[in-house]
């Protein structure tokens, strides 16, 4: 199989307030874009790694990852945008692995097992279940509902999908001026079902500056096993 992930890596990450992307930020020695590549580039079953990086941040990353085998795009206005910009440098693929730069410490048990289920059912997403009761608010922060919290999952990624499954879920998108934040919504929104493969809780996404001591605390607690 031809299998081709897409590390999103062009947010401009406005709540870390560093003066440059957070993908370069440092975790225990390693920036937080090289943990997350490093990670991918161990797993056989992907076949090529695209970075969506923004064009100020470019030479940076390629001085970063130099040691890897990626190729590059810049990112787009939005984060559909950037998959799209990416989506326009393939020309052939059976599976599409998406993921947030910004997640450094996906593990390779949760990639393994996200690609067998996307492999089997055509679109599958990691996610965790919710351990905090959610409540639904209206305008004025008065709480109008409470879902089950038994039903709940905080999706993380890799997001994976069959390749021709998401270009015509994208092409059906953009036909309807929808830009979606989420991969799997952009799936739902074509009728099409996403299954949820459970993860680590440890695949917190890097966005304040408190999470970069999380991910030095998670990264301590795996004896660097990732």
């Amino acid at each position: 199989m031809n299998n081709i992930a897409i590390i999103l890596c062009a947010g401009n990450g406005t709540r870390m307030k560093s003066d440059k992307s957070k993908l370069l930020l440092e975790i225990c020695g390693k920036t937080v874009v090289e943990r997350t590549v490093e990670t991918f580039s161990d797993i056989d079953e992907v076949n090529k790694i695209i970075i969506v990086c923004r064009e100020s941040d470019y030479k940076d990353f390629q001085s970063v990852l130099s040691a890897y085998d990626v190729s590059y795009c810049f990112g787009g206005a939005t984060r559909q945008g950037s998959v799209m910009n990416a989506l326009a440098t393939i020309d052939d693929c059976d599976l599409l692995l998406i993921h947030d730069g910004a997640r450094p410490l996906v593990t390779k048990s949760e990639i393994h097992s996200a690609i067998a289920a996307a492999k089997e059912k055509g679109a599958a997403a990691v996610g965790v279940p919710v351990k905090d009761t959610i409540k639904v608010v209206d305008k004025d922060l008065k709480i109008v509902d409470t879902p089950d919290r038994s039903k709940l999952i905080s999706i993380r990624t890799p997001q994976i999908f069959d390749f021709d499954l998401y270009c015509e879920c994208a092409k059906l998108a953009q036909s309807q001026g929808n830009d979606f934040t989420d991969d799997c919504k952009l799936i739902e929104n074509c009728g099409k079902d996403v299954f949820v493969v459970v993860g680590d809780y440890g695949n917190i996404k890097i966005t304040t500056p408190e999470d970069i001591a999380v991910a030095e605390n998670i990264i301590k607690s795996r004896g660097e096993a990732l």
